[in-house]
């Protein structure tokens, strides 16, 4: 499960979460902090890479207080 959360001052990124694991990604480099598994990282990475454009519109739209757009997940 990956969430779009906004906090003034912070750098535009999401968490996603398995099980006990949690990562933040950066939107713009991709950068991680957290603890994943290899094979779920993968997958959100991949996931990210595809999705980056509507990360950002969404993070936009999450900073201006309006209803986020979903994104699909990978298939």
């Amino acid at each position: 499960m990956n969430k779009l959360w906004t906090a003034l001052g912070d750098r535009a990124h999401f968490h996603a979460y398995y099980s006990e694991y949690e990562v933040t990604v950066s939107i713009e480099d991709g950068v991680i902090k957290g603890e994943f598994p290899k094979r779920a990282l993968n997958l959100v990475l991949e996931w990210y890479q595809l999705h980056r454009d509507e990360l950002r519109q969404d993070w936009e739209l999450a900073k201006a207080r309006k209803p986020l757009r979903q994104i699909r997940p990978l298939e």
